[in-house]
Order: structure tokens, then C-alpha cells, then sequence
């Protein structure tokens, strides 16, 4: 595939950003995917220490137009080991998401250390995510690559992941760069019922983090369980090619269109 943009977003100082055709949604090319919104947040958020972004929790009020926006950020709750900063993301003076991100200084190694549980291999071959939809910006700014499940079937699924452009325009990727842009895609990869008939609505996205990414690819092991009410919960655990590193869920609004 041809890249389709510099980055996510190109910067224009202050806190001002303009986000490019690869942050574009699959149901509005006005809107944007809440992937790289969420990430610009945290990636914000973080910049301010050396710790770990360990959760990082975003808000959505409502479809976040693709227009030109300003991220202010702000300490909660200062601290050398542990720290919450809020990120708010405004577009034309109107707030459209808000992430808090609390994040843990690492330290020495304890006695007990988790065994890592590593996925299988990155299949050789990519595809697309929604085959059904015509090309959008978000789905041809990532590499897709099935271990379980596929883009044809409804219900639970384990793609490979691989960000293939910046966030910002002149900064490299990060670990957790890489781990939030995909993440917001869980529970389109884990829908349970038809995208043509059915609406999945997550107002938010909390990802559980104990480490950086490692390398380029990010692993997304995802399920959606819908209740009787309308409601519905898609979690997903999150590795990279040496093993489990976190946790992602959304909340979901299921409504037929």
C-alpha cells in the first residue's frame, strides 16, 4: 500500500494540530477514527515525565470532527512515581474528548515476574479490517494481520497490528503511540452483529498498560459480549512479539441503524 499521509496529524504549534486524511472514520470522511485521537491525547499527556503511562482512560463526546484541533494539558495530580495528567482535545471551542492518563515510575525488577505468554507468529499476508466498507483513511494508516477469526465473520478475533505512519508529523512512534492507535479498533474487529444493520457506539476507551511496546507490531486478542438491554462490553488483551503487556475495553451503545 502507498502511504496515504506525512502522519496522523501535522503540528502547527501551540497545541494546535491538523489531522490528515489518516485519521479518517468508516462511517464519516468528516470525522475521525478514535484511535488517533486517543493517542495524540496520551502521547501529550505523557510527555511531561519519565513514567510509565500504566492506564490511560479517553472520553468521546460525540463524532470528533476531522478539522483542525487544540489539545491543552494539565496536571491532576503531580507526583515523581506516580502522576495523572488530563489531556482535552477542542475543535472550534468545543470540547470533543478528554483522556486522563496516570502514569507509574518503573523500578527494580521484583521476585515474582509474570511469564510472558507470547501470540502466534505475524502472518505474511495483511488484509483489511471491513471488507464491506469502501477504503477509509484509518484502515490504510495500519498493517492487518489475522491469527484468529477473519474480516468476513462476526464475533471474536486476534489480529497483528503494524502502524505504518507517525503520529505527528517529525516524531518517531512510541510503544504506546502504537499500542493506542490500534486499540480503539477492538471491538470493530470483535463485532457481533452485521456493521450494515447494527450500530456498536463506544463513548470511551481504558487501556491497561505495564510496559512499552515492543518493536513494531501490536497484537489485539479481542471479544464483545452483548447484554439484552441495548448494551454491550468489547475487552481485548494487547502484546507485542514478546508477550502480554495490557488491556483495552469499551463500553458499547448497540442500536439497530
Amino acid at each position: 500500500m502507498d502511504e496515504i499521509a506525512e502522519a496522523f496529524y501535522l503540528p502547527l504549534g501551540e497545541g494546535r494540530f491538523t489531522p490528515t486524511r489518516a485519521t479518517e472514520s468508516p462511517w464519516d470522511v468528516g470525522a475521525q477514527h478514535g484511535g488517533p485521537p486517543s493517542a495524540l491525547l496520551a502521547h501529550l499527556a505523557a510527555a511531561a515525565g519519565d513514567q510509565q503511562p500504566a492506564r490511560v482512560s479517553v472520553d468521546f463526546f460525540g463524532a470528533i470532527p476531522r478539522q483542525e484541533l487544540t489539545v491543552e494539558v494539565s496536571p491532576v495530580r503531580p507526583g515523581r512515581r506516580i502522576d495523572l495528567t488530563e489531556a482535552v482535545m477542542t475543535v472550534g471551542g468545543r470540547t470533543v474528548a478528554v483522556a486522563r492518563v496516570w502514569s507509574l515510575a518503573p523500578g527494580p525488577t521484583p521476585p515474582v515476574v509474570t511469564p510472558a505468554v507470547v501470540p502466534p507468529p505475524v502472518p505474511a499476508e495483511g488484509t483489511v479490517v471491513f471488507p464491506g466498507l469502501p477504503d477509509f483513511g484509518y484502515q490504510e494508516a495500519l498493517d492487518w494481520r489475522y491469527t484468529a477469526g477473519s474480516p468476513e465473520q462476526l464475533g471474536a478475533a486476534d489480529v497483528w497490528t503494524r502502524v505504518r505512519i507517525p503520529l505527528v508529523a517529525g516524531q518517531e512512534l512510541t510503544g504506546t503511540d502504537r499500542t493506542l492507535i490500534a486499540a480503539d479498533a477492538a471491538n470493530g474487529i470483535s463485532v457481533e452483529l452485521p456493521l450494515e444493520r447494527w450500530l456498536s457506539i463506544p463513548p470511551g476507551m481504558t487501556c491497561h498498560l505495564t510496559r512499552e511496546a515492543e518493536g513494531e507490531w501490536v497484537h489485539l486478542s479481542c471479544a464483545t459480549r452483548l447484554g439484552g438491554n441495548g448494551l454491550g462490553l468489547c475487552t481485548g488483551t494487547i502484546s507485542d512479539t514478546a508477550g502480554v503487556y495490557g488491556e483495552v475495553s469499551q463500553p458499547l451503545l448497540v442500536r439497530e441503524r
